[in-house]
């Protein structure tokens, strides 16, 4: 699988996430939108599973696994979740962070795709 990571940062520096570019869209791990949104990863988890719950998203539309070598050396297979679940995410966090990422996301797909 070949995807592109390109890095987002507040103005403060104060958050900073690698973000995956695959497939025309953006890709976070719950680990990443809990560091992004500021937010233990057990509440993103349930934001999550309430957006599958409710139906507002379809699970094997917006998941993908990519492999992601840990610490230990080993590689893992690890959900990434794409542009659709993050946005109805930060609704639920963050509303200002989740905005701003959304902004950042949009322009450098934009540019992604141009390019």
């Amino acid at each position: 699988m070949n995807h592109n990571i390109i890095i987002f940062k507040t103005e403060d520096e104060q958050i900073k996430v690698d973000v995956c570019f695959y497939e025309e869209s953006v890709w976070l791990t719950i680990d990443q939108m809990a560091e992004l949104f500021e937010r233990n990863k057990s509440t993103i988890s349930r934001h999550i599973s309430n957006i599958f719950t409710e139906g507002e998203l379809q699970r094997n539309a917006v998941v993908a696994k990519f492999a992601t070598t840990a610490a230990d050396g080993k590689t893992y297979q690890i959900d990434y979740y794409n542009l659709d679940v993050i946005i109805s995410v930060r609704y639920c966090a963050k509303p200002l962070r989740g905005m701003l990422f959304g902004q950042w996301a949009t322009q450098r797909l934009n540019e992604y795709i141009r390019k």
